[in-house]
């Protein structure tokens, strides 16, 4: 005899590997989870992509409505030539912005994370209406968490020379993908490897490393942008939780635990690891995560 469950089947969301076309351009993203659920926006940095997130989306797709674009010129998405696309921090907020427009998205919390910090503060200056709640996780709004390995960057491209400029490019080469993800972690062998050599694959593209010079030249617009998202912070006062690879060697602690000057109640949390924390935390992350957007 067969007896019937009472109880309602769970839905199971898998993760969607689509594309959308915003401006001419290919947006690839990821999207995982109920659509009328409160929606959580995760901005990756790099050299990474949404591809960052593979462990992370499956462990909250069930709570929330999951999106991960990548950036024109990273990932899935479409490489224009620089003569055809700005590759700017605010022109990659503008695509964001208008790639959430086309999603229906008018209200979202934000995962932050390396580049994604620029790019989602930009957002939340234009559009502070848009901003739930507020995650960071190693993306950098305050002068302390900046390391000498950016302040290096910038003293080489200012100075513009032949050997300056080659030591920048070294940035764009395997040796420091791969120090990225392995510096500081607890265990190297919970990283995948596939997840630097991918970043370096697409990185090696023909025209790709111009297009990652670029943008660390114009990471100095960020910089000074710096006084003004914290203004923002401010004002708005959003709920923040600071999720945080404590030992990365290019956003620091210190630049973690300057969110408590702008928003006291910042909620804060460092694991033992490195730039890509979720690489060795996803699971206490997602967790810490879960609760925070649930209160």
């Amino acid at each position: 005899m067969i007896i019937a469950s009472t109880a309602a089947a769970k839905k199971e969301y898998p993760v969607y590997h689509r594309t959308m076309k915003v401006d001419g351009i290919t947006i690839f993203y990821r999207e995982a989870g109920d659509p009328t659920r409160p929606t959580l926006l995760l901005l990756h940095g790099f050299p990474s992509s949404s591809h960052n997130f593979r462990t992370l989306i499956p462990l909250l797709k069930d709570d929330f409505h999951i999106l991960a674009p990548d950036y024109p010129g990273f990932g899935f998405s479409d490489m224009p030539s620089m003569s055809e696309f700005d590759y700017t921090f605010e022109n990659y907020s503008l695509y964001i912005e208008k790639f959430l427009v086309q999603k229906g998205v008018t209200k979202c919390s934000m995962y932050l994370f390396d580049y994604g910090a620029p790019v989602g503060m930009r957002i939340i200056q234009r559009n502070p209406g848009i901003l739930e709640h507020l995650v960071v996780q190693n993306g950098n709004i305050y002068a302390e968490g900046l390391s000498d390995i950016l302040k290096m960057y910038k003293k080489n491209i200012d100075e513009n020379t032949a050997d300056s400029r080659a030591q920048v490019y070294k940035a764009f080469e395997l040796e420091y993908t791969m120090f990225e993800y392995l510096h500081g972690v607890g265990d190297s062998t919970k990283v995948a490897p596939e997840s630097y050599q991918l970043d370096q694959f697409l990185m090696d593209r023909p025209g790709n490393k111009e297009i990652q010079y670029k943008l660390k030249y114009d990471y100095r617009f960020n910089i000074a942008e710096y006084p003004r998202w914290q203004e923002t912070l401010r004002k708005l006062a959003p709920r923040v939780l600071v999720v945080w690879g404590e030992n990365d060697p290019v956003f620091l602690k210190a630049g973690a635990l300057a969110f408590k000057k702008d928003i006291p109640a910042t909620e804060m949390y460092f694991y033992p690891t490195g730039h890509f924390a979720l690489e060795e935390y996803a699971v206490e992350i997602a967790e810490k995560i879960r609760v925070f957007l649930k209160q």
